[in-house]
């Protein structure tokens, strides 16, 4: 979707952002809204970097079989464990 006109909103900024926001507009002369979006296009580009996540499992001797859940779990916990 594609605007014509910019949008008008109000919202609440974390006293860190107002900084971000006042230093950018300090140092490239610019208004609030052009640093407001300059600071969000940025964000929006970034890519988190994020450290691939890999399961860790260990033998543990037994094996279960969990297409049976209510089973599953009887042999696990026990009978009496509701």
């Amino acid at each position: 979707m594609m605007y014509l006109h910019g949008m008008r909103t109000t919202i609440d900024l974390a006293p860190d952002v107002v900084a971000a926001i006042e230093a950018m507009q300090e140092a490239r002369q610019l208004g609030r809204s052009e640093a407001v979006n300059e600071l969000v296009r940025a964000g929006a580009a970034a890519s988190p970097s994020r450290e691939r996540f890999v399961q860790r499992t260990a033998a543990i001797g037994i094996r279960v079989d969990v297409s049976n859940v209510a089973a599953a779990l009887e042999s696990l916990e026990g009978p009496d464990h509701r």
